[in-house]
């Protein structure tokens, strides 16, 4: 953030420049003085300022000038920055218009024009005005600014992609007063949220996640063709593997299609994780792990969608969403699973409005008060249910087996338990969401009884289990039916290698059916499903790797 700004704008040059002289004089160490010699040179200077998040503190604007008098410029400028403090420079005939315009349009004060000698004439009068808008002045804002609509899935999804990859921002509402003003500086409208305004002013519509990440200083485009290791996926197995490849030598990449953490990377909080004991956020693990990734020697590309594997000879290639295409010896996937969509009716119209799939922590604070449902019997469930009721009114568990005992950890039955806020419905699934442009009641059915309900909710939370995303898989690796990858022993059909194998060795216990592509974590098939299991697994897929390198 800049110096607070002192703006004068007056089509004559001789007075423009003998104003700004003078407040340079007397205010040039704590302020930045501009001038502008039109009322549309200074509204886009003014633009420039409330993209960069820099201050304005007093405006002074010639009563006089054409296209647009000094009033109607000021009434404009209040649009851009309500709080700065505003004066006429006004000669001695138009002192009628300019005590109008104190009483009409919010003036502060006129100057008369000349203003010699001005300790007498001009300073008393800008004092006042620094004065009077330091008691009111505008809070701070640096960094990124996000201008959104609170029910658009975009908004959403920038807002998520920046809080998880821990990049600070600012939010701001376009139903909003400062919105909407920065909207107006930025020439944008309601219809191209999300906007994003980088520190450096840089104005983004819409942006992809690619170009959000990209302005928003995460590192998108690999630095080098070729690596030992490309590690697919940045959840707890694959920040694994990032950490052990990195750590033991090998030039490793990371690609990530959204954050470090994967679904752990969602969790409110993990109690069970070993060296943990009074428990870790799924976030702040994987914040902890990227970093130590990093330290190494890792390189992290995030909002990258990987979308084939190449093999050429004895090099594998994995082809990203732009068609850049990245070479190694030997790649691990640990893609991990995504969350399985409901298929019931109302839900996919109001995903990102009111239905999320995850615990989207940065809805925490629009909870407040709330009613809140989450769909899910596991752990990822109970630990959303307990992180929400922090902040909702009430939250409810639709759990559609009898009972939690047999998908949820024995600590948080415990917790949910004691905690007034959450009710558990068993036997209870969700049959419908209903909403006006989101989410405003959902229908119940009770499997036991049979009966139906539609009750109010804000919120509805979707954890039922994943799906892996392997779809641009095929063809390149062997897959089970549900898409899952096996590996090793599970490739080896009635003693015998997969087809195609090629090499004079059995798979090893975590290499895929194409030699030199390991698989780590819940992508892979019969895995435990346990963040210390996937962690457990990428550090084992790169000792395979290392095994895989030193063969002839």
């Amino acid at each position: 953030m800049g110096k607070p700004v002192l703006l004068s704008v007056d089509d004559d040059p001789g007075v423009s420049r003998a104003v700004a002289r003078d407040l340079r004089r007397r205010y040039g160490e704590e302020f930045r003085v501009l001038r502008a010699s039109s009322a549309d040179e200074a509204l886009a200077a003014l633009r420039e300022l409330k993209l960069r998040g820099d201050p304005v503190a007093v405006l002074l604007a010639d009563y006089r000038m054409p296209a647009m008098n000094g009033i109607e410029f000021l009434e404009r400028a209040m649009d851009l920055f309500p709080r700065a403090r505003r004066a006429l420079l006004t000669a001695y005939a138009d002192t009628d218009a300019a005590i109008s315009a104190i009483n009409l349009v919010d003036v502060d004060s006129y100057l008369l024009k000349p203003w010699d000698p001005p300790e007498e004439k001009l300073y008393p009068v800008v004092d006042a005005m620094i004065d009077a808008w330091r008691e009111t002045a505008d809070a701070v804002v640096e960094g990124v600014k996000l201008v959104g609509h609170r029910w658009s899935a975009p908004s959403f999804r920038a807002r998520d992609l920046l809080a998880r990859n821990a990049v600070p921002y600012r939010w701001f509402n376009v139903d909003e007063p400062e919105g909407q003003r920065i909207l107006s500086a930025a020439g944008a409208g309601p219809d191209d949220v999300p906007v994003v305004v980088t520190a450096d002013a840089q104005v983004l519509r819409n942006p992809s996640e690619a170009e959000l990440a990209a302005v928003a200083g995460l590192s998108i485009d690999p630095r080098e063709e070729f690596y030992d290791l490309v590690v697919v996926g940045g959840g707890p197995a694959g920040l694994g593997a990032a950490v052990y490849g990195a750590s033991e030598g090998l030039r490793t990449v990371l690609v990530e299609r959204e954050a470090p953490g994967g679904q752990a990377g969602q969790s409110s909080r993990i109690e069970n994780y070993l060296g943990f004991p009074d428990g870790v956020s799924g976030g702040q693990l994987a914040d902890r792990a990227r970093r130590q990734a990093v330290k190494f020697g890792a390189e992290i590309l995030l909002a990258r969608d990987v979308v084939a594997l190449e093999t050429h000879g004895p090099k594998r290639v994995v082809r990203l969403d732009d068609g850049r295409g990245i070479g190694a010896h030997a790649v691990v996937l640990a893609t991990g699973v995504s969350y399985r969509s409901l298929g019931v009716a109302g839900v996919d119209d109001l995903t990102g409005r009111g239905v999320f799939y995850g615990s989207a922590m940065t809805e925490a604070a629009e909870c407040a008060d709330r009613d809140v449902f989450i769909v899910g019997g596991a752990n990822s469930a109970g630990q959303a249910a307990v992180f929400f009721s922090r902040y909702a009114r009430s939250v409810c568990l639709l759990v559609r087996g009898p009972s939690l005992e047999s998908s949820m950890s024995a600590y948080l039955i415990e917790q949910i338990a004691a905690i007034p806020a959450i009710s558990v419905r068993t036997c209870t699934t969700l049959q419908g969401a209903h909403g006006d442009g989101h989410l405003e009641s959902v229908t119940l059915l009770d499997a036991q009884s049979g009966e139906r309900q539609t009750v109010p909710a804000s919120h509805l939370f979707v954890f039922i289990g994943g799906a892996p995303r392997t779809g641009w898989l095929d063809g390149a690796v062997v897959r089970d039916e549900r898409g899952f990858i096996p590996t090793g022993p599970g490739l080896m059909a009635d003693g015998r290698r997969p087809r195609g194998w090629g090499l004079d060795r059995d798979p090893y216990f975590l290499e895929s059916s194409l030699p030199g592509v390991f698989v780590a974590g819940d992508v892979r098939a019969e895995s435990v499903k346990r963040v210390a299991s996937a962690v457990g697994e990428g550090a084992m897929a790169v000792t395979l790797v290392h095994r895989y390198l030193e063969q002839p």
